[in-house]
């Protein structure tokens, strides 16, 4: 076997929260063979099989019996190129921002929205990761994973994935399936999305009236590190909880009361309300007890000062979710996985 299996290692460096948390057994996966010796190694010693990317969306409330896998795979290929439309390919274990400052290398736009997202490749699918008005589904061209059932191999087209906001088939059957690959459509023309957020403003500032996708990302990036701590410096997992969506009615009624409330209609008729808006209103932003806190920046994101436990990172999410909906009758659903 060519996987190396570690045991009672701290999983400190390898969660963005920086949460001290010991596996029992840890491996690292560079390839789909050793995946599936993972998978057998963990069914001969009956441990449960946790996967790992780059832990940016999870919390680790205790030290996990099981056999956590890290996605170390590498590699990123062009499978078709027609003058205007190119299919990229990487692999699960590629890191997402330098994937996509990768492809904006080449001269290939469509992800550049989706700059200094932090993660993995193969996790981006799972929560179908989105900002400023793009989600991956948007760019996506297909991927391939491992049943985890059946040991087979199969490919997925986008309505396959089943994605919706924040959610897949991936994160619903979250035991299920090892993505090893997934596939991308890129443009060399770039069509961009420049109305989400401050970004057409941004570009303004800087005197670019007619930007590329390289300086949409950089623009993208430049805003999102203004606003969101880097987790190198200080612990978190970004958005922590998702903008809920409500009925027209609550909305208004929201809206009546406050003037300057942040939404988004829907094309069902739901609207999208601006979590980091309810809380900051609520009187959560910079909160902090102990080490655990609520960032001065940007009230959606919570933060670990050094020493907080994923227990109480996790307490706090749950009385600024009851605070909310006792003020504002709204339910925050909590993005990250919590282990």
């Amino acid at each position: 076997m060519s996987l190396q299996v570690r045991t009672q290692v701290s999983l400190k460096l390898y969660n963005s929260f920086a949460v001290e948390a010991q596996a029992s057994h840890f491996a690292e996966a560079e390839n789909d063979q050793q995946v599936r010796e993972a998978l057998s190694y963990a069914q001969t010693q009956q441990l449960p099989l946790l996967l790992l990317g780059g832990g940016s969306n999870l919390l680790l409330t205790a030290d996990v019996d099981a056999l956590v896998l890290r996605m170390a795979s590498r590699g990123i290929r062009v499978l078709s190129d027609d003058g205007e439309r190119v299919v990229i390919e990487a692999e699960a274990g590629e890191s997402w921002h330098p994937f996509v400052q990768w492809t904006l290398a080449q001269g290939f736009a469509g992800l550049e929205n989706l700059s200094l997202i932090p993660g993995t490749v193969g996790a981006a699918p799972v929560q179908n990761i989105g900002a400023y008005g793009i989600e991956l589904k948007d760019l996506f061209a297909g991927l391939t994973a491992l049943d985890r059932y059946s040991g087979e191999l199969r490919e997925f087209s986008l309505q396959d994935c089943a994605f919706a906001y924040r959610d897949s088939l991936f994160k619903r059957e979250s035991g299920r399936w090892v993505i090893l690959r997934v596939r991308f459509a890129l443009s060399r023309a770039a069509a961009l999305h420049l109305d989400y957020g401050p970004v057409r403003q941004r570009l303004a500032e800087q005197g670019i009236n007619a930007p590329t996708a390289l300086d949409v990302s950089q623009a993208i990036c430049a805003i999102r590190s203004e606003k969101l701590p880097d987790p190198a410096e200080l612990g978190n997992a970004g958005s922590f909880f998702k903008n809920p969506l409500v009925s027209s009615e609550l909305a208004q009624r929201l809206r009546a009361e406050h003037a300057d409330l942040v939404a988004y209609a829907q094309a069902d008729g739901q609207v999208k309300l601006a979590a980091g808006w309810l809380i900051e209103r609520a009187g959560w932003k910079g909160f902090r007890e102990g080490d655990a806190g609520v960032h001065r920046l940007q009230a959606l994101v919570l933060v670990n000062y050094g020493a907080a436990t994923g227990a109480q990172l996790l307490g706090l999410a749950q009385r600024i979710q009851a605070d909310i909906a006792q003020r504002f009758a709204v339910e925050l659903e909590i993005e990250p996985n919590v282990l």
